[in-house]
């Protein structure tokens, strides 16, 4: 296995099958033939003495010697494509990219029509949207299968760097013509009815009913589910209550026969972050995109 005897191009391609978990996909990337990058993988095999990546379904899964490769390989490939990348200018224009982005479902809703907008001028530029779980988010940026995460703030390492990119605020969703609440939304009518809770787990209270015990107060949770699509179905067929982040809440709204109005009682701020991994933060097609991503209207 001496390097003298192994094409350092190679090692790219090996990089992009892993990421893109397809030779399709790893082709279309390298601007290469399938049959090109099954040859190159095949000289990595007969190199490595070992299959490398075995096929199930439609993916490119991994083996353990190729997952230990690339833990191993990969501090020094971001050191050499880095140094490379500073001598490279990005033309959005003129050259073709696809962006891995992990979104939630909110977050999509919210953010992809925004993004796609002002992707408008660019027809080469791709968009892989894809729902990670959040433990598993540092690891697929740091291997590169993401480019960036956006997602409230989360406990990170010192090799994910993210910033505040927005702040939405909760709202109250009720079906029109609620009889509860046809004089106003009261602290008193908010806790007498009963409420959806809209959470990745199967139990433990949400950020809001964090706030309402800080003020002494308790909300009657009759339905808890995982997405906020479904919740605001039900609350249009029903006298539940929803209370959800404003941005989405606000698109609901233009398509159902809901009403959306202010909590009564103070709600903490939604922050918004955008993650990255630091050994790809200078990479010109990057760099380009985290601004574009900054810039993007928040309401």
């Amino acid at each position: 296995m001496a390097l003298n005897r192994l094409d350092l191009n190679l090692l790219h391609v090996f990089d992009t099958i892993y990421r893109e978990g397809s030779l399709t996909r790893a082709a279309k990337s390298l601007h290469l033939t399938q049959p090109a990058v099954s040859h190159s993988l095949a000289r990595l095999r007969d190199h490595f003495d070992d299959p490398l990546f075995t096929r199930q379904g439609n993916q490119m899964v991994p083996t353990p010697l190729a997952r230990r490769f690339l833990e191993s390989m990969r501090p020094g490939l971001n050191q050499v494509q880095s140094a490379v990348n500073q001598f490279h200018a990005f033309d959005p224009a003129s050259q073709r990219k696809t962006y891995a982005l992990g979104l939630r479902d909110v977050l999509e809703s919210t953010f992809l029509p925004k993004l796609m907008n002002r992707l408008a001028p660019y027809p080469d530029m791709e968009i892989s949207s894809q729902r990670v779980a959040r433990r598993e988010m540092e690891t697929q940026l740091a291997a590169g299968k993401l480019d960036f995460a956006i997602d409230v703030l989360l406990p990170v390492s010192n090799q994910t760097s993210h910033e505040l990119l927005r702040q939405d605020r909760f709202v109250v969703m009720a079906r029109k013509q609620h009889p509860a609440i046809r004089k106003g939304l009261t602290m008193d009518a908010y806790l007498s009815a009963k409420h959806v809770l809209v959470s990745s787990r199967s139990e433990g209270p949400g950020l809001e009913d964090f706030a309402l015990s800080r003020q002494g107060a308790q909300r009657d949770i009759r339905l808890r589910c995982q997405h906020y699509y479904a919740a605001c179905r039900v609350v249009e067929a029903s006298d539940l209550l929803l209370t959800m982040p404003e941005t989405y809440a606000k698109i609901i709204a233009e398509r159902a026969e809901v009403q959306v109005m202010a909590p009564p009682a103070d709600m903490p701020s939604i922050d918004v972050h955008l993650y990255w991994h630091k050994a790809y933060e200078r990479e010109p097609a990057l760099m380009w995109f985290r601004e574009l991503l900054r810039d993007l209207p928040a309401g």
